[in-house]
């Protein structure tokens, strides 16, 4: 175990959620959506001594209830589900279950509703102030809708734990979703509730599932501005990236002014990552975790929910971008030139190195340069991104009072 050396910043009450049972959650060999990046990532945390720092308590989550799951989710999908776990040779392909994407598995429904009783966990340890803080690396659910699956997701963990903020009293909750792909599940669930601030920073549907979250995307009669979607082009890199993020994030949370930030880090906008293509470096993804976790010391009295998401470059980045994220929450950020363990590395080397025919990173960082380029210095007609950011500021920024052009 390697305690980090020389970090001054001020520990947080946070509960991390894990439990290897939580690996269940698999739809077998060769799917992208593969346990042995909850395992590793937890092993990772373990090995940088993040999981025994002080303020960080561990939980294992129960099962979820059909009760709990029937906040979002309709009884009749609940159901469907729990047929199909329990024969898993008749498929429910209307409710989609049973595809190619979600392939029907034994026991399917129990481990998808541990899943999501781990986001329900992190929001009991917020709301009855166990925690300020709480990660669900193994949540982020965020395709699965109310009545039926996509995506590899099946419950959505992310929008059970926001219902759950709300019931308990929680006046607006803000998500933040920064998966490669749009998080249409969790916007769609919050469609029309104006407590529920959605916002999704992903590829273009034009080129990735689910080819959804364009700006004109923007909440049901009751919530106009409640939704909020920056599709960027495919290729996007870090500066772009962060660019589109600053550009937006930062300036609508204060407006809205919520209560609690819930939000989804799918890492799988990584250039290593199989799946998608955007060019975005693990220190990117961690200096968009830095910016989440400021904005809910500013706004939210540090009341921050954060959940996994994408990722299916199981070895080289989930666990490092999880990692940070657990650090980061905790308030013991992991510098990016800080070594990873040797013992990990090993770990990795003996047992996934012939399978998965990579070697484990040396550094937690990928030693790139985050410079980019701030709003205030300019708008650029011909730069692909500075486009996609100025038709969602138009959409939105106006039903919040904010200039589009300057704000």
């Amino acid at each position: 175990m390697t305690f980090l050396p020389g970090l001054a910043e001020t520990p947080l009450p946070t509960t991390v959620v894990w439990d290897p049972a939580m690996t269940a959650y698999n739809f077998g060999h060769g799917h992208p959506m593969a346990p042995e990046r909850m395992e590793l990532t937890a092993r990772l945390a373990g090995s940088l001594g993040l999981l025994d720092l002080a303020g960080v308590s561990v939980a294992a989550p129960d099962v979820a209830t059909d009760e709990d799951l029937c906040a979002v989710h309709t009884p009749e999908y609940v159901a469907a589900v729990r047929r199909v776990s329990d024969d898993p040779g008749i498929p429910d392909l209307v409710r989609g279950l049973g595809t190619e994407d979600d392939p029907a598995f034994a026991g399917m429904h129990e481990a998808s509703a541990r899943l999501a009783g781990g986001s329900l966990l992190a929001a009991a340890a917020i709301l009855d102030g166990s925690a300020v803080r709480a990660v669900n690396f193994g949540g982020g659910m965020h395709h699965a809708a109310a009545d039926h699956a996509s995506g590899f997701c099946i419950y959505n963990d992310s929008a059970l734990a926001i219902q759950r903020l709300l019931d308990g009293g929680v006046a607006r909750v803000a998500y933040i979703d920064i998966d490669a792909h749009h998080g249409d599940g969790t916007q769609n669930i919050f469609w029309d509730d104006p407590r529920v601030l959605t916002i999704s920073l992903h590829e273009s549907g034009m080129t990735l599932f689910p080819g959804t979250g364009f700006a004109n995307e923007i909440g049901g009669p009751n919530a106009l501005g409640s939704a909020v979607n920056v599709a960027l082009p495919a290729g996007t890199g870090d500066a772009g990236w962060l660019r589109a993020f600053h550009a937006v994030v930062p300036q609508l949370v204060g407006a809205f002014l919520p209560e609690v930030i819930v939000s989804q880090h799918g890492c799988d906008s990584h250039r290593l990552d199989p799946l998608t293509h955007l060019n975005i470096s693990v220190d990117g993804q961690r200096e968009a975790a830095t910016v989440i976790g400021n904005l809910a010391a500013r706004y939210c009295d540090n009341r921050w929910l954060s959940t996994g998401g994408g990722g299916y470059n199981v070895i080289s980045v989930v666990p490092r971008s999880w990692c940070h994220l657990i650090a980061i929450a905790a308030g013991r950020p992991v510098p990016l030139r800080t070594p990873v363990p040797e013992e990990w590395r090993a770990y990795v080397h003996e047992k996934y190195s012939v399978t998965h025919g990579a070697e484990a990173p040396r550094l937690m960082g990928d030693d790139v340069d985050l410079w980019w380029r701030s709003w205030e210095v300019g708008f650029d007609p011909n730069d692909g991104v500075d486009r996609t950011v100025m038709a969602t500021r138009k959409e939105i920024f106006p039903l919040y009072g904010l200039d589009p052009w300057f704000d």
